[in-house]
């Protein structure tokens, strides 16, 4: 191999991205087959389609990247189901794909892109439009292309794995893993950002605190998964019943907080107490559940104590609660 090739072939080796070792390598490919066109494809077999991931074209035969065809009409799957992975004389071998056919292909390289799961993920190509014989050892260079190009597949898989998976813990690690509300550290995070927002428009912001009453009665009445029930359909309502821009937080056990940028405080707090109480279904049973506390504060604009305004709604629902045990309520099944 001369030293051009050589020099070309170090830096398809050491790239990190699929797109980058593939264009020079069919540039390599083209250089120590002869072939006019080289190419990566994809092959969808459940839509039964292959796709022209990059192409490379120096010649009168033009395979455009973006092209997709049949993969029962193409000489790739022929390829593969005889074991031939080269031919000169496509018209003789296969003259029944309409693909070729169309394309004008005479001579017909290519090797399987296999990942480990024993699938295929594509196939690499070269064609021309003339009879090209092939020099020693050519296949065996393209299978180790292949093989390169299918360690960059499962490289560039895994990455993607990595980060979904990144994604996902850092979602588990902002939101209650039983309602699916925000929790209390995204519930901190909003608030300074609904601070600083609140600030630059000069709006106020209304902080609610919510305890679910009588909560621990129901667990000890009907278990702790009708509790968790309970839970989740209160989430539900509450979100129910605020805008998108507002933010709905599960801090604790039975504790939630909502978070209201410019709202009125006093009809988000009726909103909120009538979101609480309802009539809970349970199997067959409803239970009627007369709702939680309530309380509300608002912070103006500039005030960026988040303890002292947190400790404020939770002063204002602790007096709610005061109230309604002095008149107390009881649950109901029907």
């Amino acid at each position: 191999m001369d030293d051009a090739l050589r020099r070309m072939l170090d830096s398809v080796t050491e790239t990190n991205d699929l797109e980058n070792l593939v264009r020079p390598m069919l540039e390599l490919l083209e250089a120590i087959t002869g072939l006019d066109s080289t190419y990566l494809t994809t092959i969808d077999e459940i839509a039964g389609l292959q796709h022209i991931l990059y192409s490379r074209n120096s010649s009168t035969l033009q395979i455009p990247e973006g092209l997709s065809v049949p993969w029962g009409d193409t000489l790739c799957k022929r390829a593969l189901e005889e074991g031939r992975p080269y031919t000169d004389d496509v018209a003789n071998c296969w003259g029944d794909s309409d693909a070729a056919r169309a394309l004008g292909i005479s001579t017909y390289l290519s090797q399987p892109i296999r990942t480990l799961d024993g699938g295929i993920y594509g196939t690499l190509c070269a064609a021309s439009d003339k009879r090209v014989a092939l020099k020693p050892d050519t296949i065996n260079i393209l299978a180790k292309f292949a093989k390169l190009i299918a360690q960059q597949v499962e490289r560039e898989r895994a990455l993607r794995r990595v980060h979904a998976e990144n994604v996902e813990l850092s979602s588990h690690a902002l939101a209650d893993p039983l309602t699916g509300l925000a929790n209390r550290r995204r519930m901190e995070q909003d608030l300074q950002r609904m601070l600083a927002t609140a600030e630059r428009d000069g709006k106020p912001l209304v902080v609610a605190f919510i305890d679910l009453d009588g909560f621990k009665a129901i667990n000890d009445q009907y278990g702790h998964d009708v509790g968790d029930e309970l839970l989740v359909y209160i989430a539900r309502n509450l979100t129910s019943v605020v805008r998108p821009t507002d933010l709905v937080a599960r801090i604790g056990g039975d504790e939630f907080v909502v978070l209201a940028p410019g709202a009125i405080g006093s009809v988000l707090r009726d909103r909120l107490e009538e979101a609480t109480a309802s009539y809970f279904s349970h199997g067959q049973n409803k239970i009627e559940y007369h709702g939680g506390s309530v309380g509300v504060t608002t912070i103006a604009p500039g005030d960026h104590d988040i303890t002292e305004a947190l400790n404020r709604a939770d002063s204002a629902m602790y007096q709610v609660k005061r109230a309604r045990k002095a008149q107390p309520q009881s649950l109901t099944q029907h």
